[in-house]
């Protein structure tokens, strides 16, 4: 029913043009220099195409599921033709459901509220708090981190064996929750296999893709996992919505994520002054009230480009721009990337290190204010693991993104650069560069402490 179009150009070559790529920031030290954006791993700038598509739509936008007029029509179509859009992306299987949702911490959260009773939950300390911490009323075994793909395998298959696998004599149901690209090293985890494994003890898996989504292609298939997880905002989408993708039995068997319209099929009064409610088995179970069609549309839009621009061209860019920041810091002693599985691990665009002498919110303080880089410095929401790669002791309390350390944790925090589509050459040179000086010359101004941040005195 589509009758509008969007400006730009369809076939967009690597590096996808993004948003902010001609955009000027001042220099404490005088001049402005066209903005370089290093924090992907964060939010990723959106797609330009993204940006003109939802452009295009937006005079055509009206309500979905609920109007008879030809504008809600439309989005209606947009928003479920999205949803057919988002399970081709993840090559979903013919049964499974696609539920819209806020982001990965609001997916996972989603799962964790419909597990089975008495499910087990197994996670590594690894993982990015979106998917460490939803599963807490659930009986959740937090894994050892592993340091080697091989043995996260193997640990997974020991907790899997050791774990009681009845209770009154059904099998009891249990979930492993395992990230598909590390938030804080960019490693790939061994995620087929951690599938296999999990099966082959009578387990589910669900994927936290919102690293591994926009750096690799994802297939729910070929991969064997019950469920993929990741947020619009990291894949070059905005407008705050998030994908939950596989299947379907769990999510229909539980009440609804959100009670509300949308999620109700037929509410009823009963005699004694209640309400009966039948609920939908479709998705909309789980997207109650006027759902996000924009934010869905945008995961759409980037879903489409990113395909047509084919991975294996961005997966081979991407490796060119990992490959020169490595080797760039390599050739400053003082820097120490930080790895789970060692140098030769296949990774995505983020890379996390320390500087020897350096707290980690002060070189990220004179990256911005003396290059115009921008990364990101703090624990990442990955506490557990930041701790352990950084030695520190893991009881120890800290905020995530808090650039002081506590006391007797110097090094408590890292600096994380992260990259992808749409990043242009000049960006990983400036940086390489940028590190290079500021190590062996220092930095140019004086900074200070503000409401907990390090920035440029005045």
């Amino acid at each position: 029913m589509s009758v509008f179009t969007a400006a730009a150009d369809q076939s967009v070559c690597a590096p996808l043009a993004v948003l902010g790529r001609d955009v000027t920031v001042p220099l404490v030290t005088g001049g402005e220099v066209t903005y370089a954006a290093l924090d992907y791993a964060a939010s990723a700038p959106a797609l330009q195409r993204v940006w003109d598509d939802v452009a295009a739509y937006a005079p055509y936008y009206g309500s979905v599921h609920r109007g008879a007029g030809y504008l809600s029509q439309l989005s209606t179509d947009l928003f479920e033709n999205a949803r057919g859009t988002v399970a081709d992306f993840l090559g979903c299987r013919a049964d499974d459901q696609v539920i819209f949702t806020r982001s990965t911490t609001d997916s996972l959260n989603l799962l964790a509220r419909v597990l089975p009773a008495d499910c087990q939950v197994f996670v590594f300390e690894t993982e990015h708090h979106a998917s460490l911490l939803p599963w807490q009323d659930a009986h959740v075994t937090c894994l050892d981190a592993p340091r080697t793909p091989q043995q996260a395998v193997k640990t997974l298959e020991r907790a899997l064996a050791d774990r009681p696998v009845s209770i009154e004599g059904a099998q009891r149901p249990a979930l492993v929750c395992v990230t598909g690209a590390s938030n804080v090293t960019g490693e790939l985890w061994p995620v087929r296999e951690l599938a296999a494994a999990a099966h082959a003890h009578g387990a589910r898996i669900v994927l936290d893709a919102a690293q591994l989504a926009p750096h690799h292609p994802v297939d729910i298939g070929d991969l064997d996992v019950d469920w993929v997880a990741f947020s619009g905002h990291k894949l070059y989408a905005p407008f705050g919505s998030g994908v939950l993708a596989g299947r379907a039995d769990w999510l229909r068997a539980a009440e609804p994520y959100l009670a509300g319209g949308g999620a109700s099929r037929k509410v009823t009064r009963r005699t004694d002054g209640g309400v009966d409610v039948e609920w939908h088995e479709s998705a909309a179970r789980h997207e109650a009230g006027s759902p996000n069609v924009i934010g869905a549309y945008s995961i759409a839009s980037a879903c489409k480009a990113l395909t047509d621009a084919g991975w294996d061209t961005l997966v081979a860019r991407e490796q060119h721009l990992i490959t020169r920041v490595r080797e760039g810091l390599a050739e400053v002693p003082q820097v120490r990337i930080l790895s789970l599985f060692g140098d030769d691990a296949p990774r995505v665009g983020v890379i996390s290190f320390v500087v020897e002498g350096w707290n980690s919110s002060h070189f990220a303080a004179a990256l911005s204010a003396e290059y115009g880089i921008g990364v990101r410095d703090g624990l990442f929401c990955a506490h557990p693991l930041v701790r352990t790669l950084l030695g520190t002791d893991p009881q120890t309390q800290g905020e995530c993104g808090a650039p002081e350390a506590a006391p007797g944790e110097k090094s408590l925090n890292a600096i994380r650069v992260s990259f992808g589509a749409g990043t242009p050459d000049e960006h990983v040179e400036r940086f390489v560069t940028a590190v290079r000086e500021l190590v062996t010359q220092g930095a140019k101004w004086t900074y200070r402490t503000e409401d907990g941040r390090c920035v440029p005195a005045v």
